[in-house]
């Protein structure tokens, strides 16, 4: 039955175009069944469901990257407008939070990546035996931990001699069971508009909305040529955000421009996980999933513990400091009305931190002793 679905869909998916075409109209039906259905972030929750399913079943779905570049301006651009001079001013009085977010993130991914190689080298336990992974080394590991920086520690894992499958395969299903378990958990729980934090401007002005795009889209282009992590997002992110802050208004972001953003991310977040994905090293996946849930866990226990010292939710800071991606993360903010600024605060310093010290640090304490199953 299934070899006969993946012959019947590939004629329609022939050419890349055709594929790229199909993936957005079946991204599209799934966004509008999650509106219909009540769905939390129905606009990027439901493309990537759609996306990774069948793509999973060996569907031929494909992101374009110059869409997905696209919807990350458009984000960082929405999220700027949110950093008005009070809010600066909020953000920079919890300075200390940050860098305690920092310190925490850096201890669960050393943890994080300890753990799988705990489990899958086999430890000298008889009974872990069956979970070994041949070949796997402290380095696979250790780059496989990191929270955050998905794309830049598969990069880094493969100059030191990772299986950069496992890496890349690790740091995606971490992202997509946050992206899943976190927005759903919130609805559940009714934990969404407890933040009255506002853009600087809800109105559209035509001509002022071309020129931040114009500025907006200066700063990814710096960014990308500066060789930098995200640039399309940290860009406009970064440009929109320094406009806020002079209290320079150019214009609102229009509702579905957002929307079809956040069906472009879940579409890039979705195709990764392709037919080979699910054969890949199903106990190595399931370790992955399973710590990501403590990870969860853990972070709500920081975040509660947090809030006890500042005027913030401990919503908020759970996704502020949740171990899923900056834009995810932040656009599961802007809609349930959950602390925007804190949570991009967070996400994008812990984002700098993760690639500052992730390489020096292998290099403290792994790269003269990885040890390899033979």
């Amino acid at each position: 039955m299934l070899k006969n679905y993946r012959r019947s869909l590939s004629a329609a998916f022939k050419n890349a175009p055709a594929r790229i075409a199909l993936t957005l109209l079946l991204a599209l039906a799934a966004a509008g069944l999650c509106v219909r259905l009540g769905t939390p972030l129905p606009w990027m929750i439901g493309p990537l469901l759609a996306t990774a399913i069948l793509s999973m079943l060996g569907t031929p779905t494909e992101s374009w990257a110059p869409l997905r570049n696209a919807g990350q301006w458009i984000i960082g651009g929405a999220l700027g407008l949110y950093f008005t001079p009070q809010v600066v001013a909020l953000v920079a009085s919890l300075w200390w939070a940050f860098l305690l977010n920092i310190v925490w993130a850096l201890i669960l991914g050393m943890a994080f990546g300890k753990w799988l190689f705990w489990v899958h080298h086999g430890s000298g336990l008889p009974w872990m035996e069956r979970f070994a992974v041949r070949g796997l080394t402290k380095t696979t590991t250790y780059f496989a931990g990191p929270i955050g920086a998905a794309s830049e520690m598969t990069l880094m894992g493969e100059r030191y001699g990772a299986q950069t499958e496992l890496v890349a395969s690790a740091h995606s299903l971490r992202v997509l069971l946050v992206t899943l378990i976190v927005p759903f958990g919130f609805q559940w729980a009714g934990l969404h508009g407890l933040d009255g934090t506002l853009p600087s401007t809800r109105l559209i002005s035509w001509p002022g909305l071309a020129l931040l795009a114009s500025l907006t889209g200066l700063g990814c282009w710096i960014m990308s040529k500066l060789d930098r992590t995200n640039p399309w997002f940290v860009g406009a992110l970064m440009v929109s955000m320094l406009l806020t802050a002079c209290n320079v208004t150019l214009s609102g972001l229009p509702q579905g421009l957002t929307n079809a953003a956040q069906l472009l991310i879940g579409v890039s977040l979705g195709v990764r996980f392709t037919s080979s994905f699910v054969h890949l090293a199903p106990r190595w996946l399931g370790s992955v999933a399973l710590a990501t849930l403590a990870l969860i866990v853990l972070c709500a226990g920081f975040a509660w513990l947090i809030a006890h010292f500042v005027p913030v939710h401990w919503a908020t800071l759970l996704l502020g400091t949740a171990p899923g991606g900056i834009a995810e993360m932040s656009i599961t903010a802007k809609v349930l009305q959950l602390g925007v600024p804190l949570v991009t605060a967070f996400h994008v310093t812990r984002l700098a931190a993760v690639l500052l010290l992730a390489e020096p640090a292998y290099g403290w304490f792994y790269k003269s002793r990885a040890l390899t199953i033979r």
